[in-house]
């Protein structure tokens, strides 16, 4: 069979994942792997016990499209403790992660023409996704170390085309969290000129030095024109088991339930189960979690820092950021990512890779921090080490 012009060109044209690249050259070179973001913890043992129990004693056949009334039930209320949010179970609709979510959000969404404005960097989904859609993204380019969020710049990427934005807060790969001012003047400008906002809120929970999270839909006017997006898998750190969802109103929530139930449909009710009975657990858990993360997040930026390495100021996420210039490497961040995992053994995420259009930097590099602190010590030698030989 002949494919030539017969696959569509979003993924003809389209490189594999930088995370997928940098991971299967870790396991080539035998690399310690800070580049894709998980735990190597396996999770809060009571949400792993409630799965045990759930697939022991619950059914697994098909639950409900829109996700078990349990779950959704426990969203509501886990939502009304931890950010005040009045919400009703017919606004969640539970999804096979997040990145499903940001799938059924696009598609029901985005129509051909449209402009989506995209704050960069970004998960490099976000525009691919935005293109099989028919859509156009429009680039908001965020800048280190403080990747703010400009009022003139979003007004300049507005156009009568625009239709929607997507929001990451907190930042992925930066580790920064939006400010109250700057979370005001995007929902000002969504409701000005009439835009639905797709929120990414995957990394709500994963915040250190107190800050807290306020989501986009809480503010004036932009309930209704929010689709806020999670996943248990960032707040329990599972991200294996891809439970996530979408939070909307009125006919977004119908608009996104239908491209839902023509994707996965559903996902894992045991899952679902342990996720409902774990947003239901003391809050103690979650703290205790988030502190350790927060000790490695330490150990990481301590041992960089003791070997003149950049960090950036981190906030939230499982990620440091590290500027090579400032660091006195010459090296472009794609340079550094290759390099180091073969000759260093530890891959790294170049975070040009996250940015589309012209202006990106290309001289930081993230690195993920949620690993036992032996890995994490003997990563920053390496890397050191390495640094070393290239003067």
């Amino acid at each position: 069979m002949k494919t030539k012009g017969r696959i569509h060109p979003v993924y003809a044209e389209m490189e594999r994942t930088v995370f997928d690249r940098m991971s299967a050259l870790a396991r080539e070179h035998g690399a310690i792997n800070l580049g894709q973001g998980f735990p190597d913890a396996p999770g809060p043992t009571p949400v792993l016990e409630a799965a045990v129990r759930a697939l022991r004693e619950k059914s697994s056949q098909y639950p409900p499209g829109a996700g078990l009334p349990e779950l959704r039930e426990a969203l509501c209320g886990y939502y009304a403790r931890r950010q005040e949010l009045r919400l009703e179970p017919d606004h969640v609709i539970v999804t096979s992660g997040a990145t499903e979510a940001l799938a059924c959000a696009v598609l029901a969404l985005v129509q051909p023409g449209d402009e989506v404005v995209l704050f960069q960097p970004a998960y490099d989904a976000y525009a691919p996704m935005v293109r099989r859609a028919g859509g156009v993204p429009v680039s908001v380019m965020l800048q280190p170390p403080r990747f703010a969020y400009d009022a003139e710049a979003l007004e300049r990427a507005i156009s009568p085309r625009t239709r929607l934005l997507m929001l990451n807060d907190p930042l992925n790969p930066a580790g920064t969290v939006a400010s109250e001012v700057e979370l005001a003047t995007i929902a000002c400008a969504c409701v000005k000129h009439d835009l639905i906002a797709i929120c990414d809120e995957v990394w709500e929970e994963v915040r250190f030095d107190t800050a807290v999270h306020r989501s986009l839909i809480s503010f004036d006017g932009m309930a209704e024109r929010t689709v806020k997006i999670g996943s248990a898998g960032k707040i329990f750190g599972i991200t294996g088991w891809k439970i996530g969802w979408m939070i909307a109103q009125g006919e977004l929530a119908m608009a996104v339930s239908r491209a839902h139930q023509f994707l996965t449909y559903s996902s894992a009710p045991p899952l679902q189960w342990a996720v409902a009975e774990g947003l239901a657990m003391p809050s103690a858990m979650l703290e205790e979690q988030r502190s350790g993360w927060a000790r490695s997040r330490a150990r990481l930026k301590e041992a960089l820092q003791a070997e003149d390495f950049a960090v950036l100021p981190n906030t939230a996420t499982w990620f440091l950021c590290v500027d090579l210039s400032a660091s006195g490497i010459t090296l472009t961040d794609r340079q550094f990512a290759t390099r180091a995992v073969a000759e260093a053994g530890v891959a790294t995420i170049p975070v040009s890779a996250l940015y589309e259009g012209e202006g990106r930097p290309e001289h930081i590099i993230r690195l993920c921090f949620t690993k036992p602190e032996n890995v994490l010590d003997d990563a920053a030698r390496r890397l050191a080490r390495w640094r070393r030989q290239l003067r």
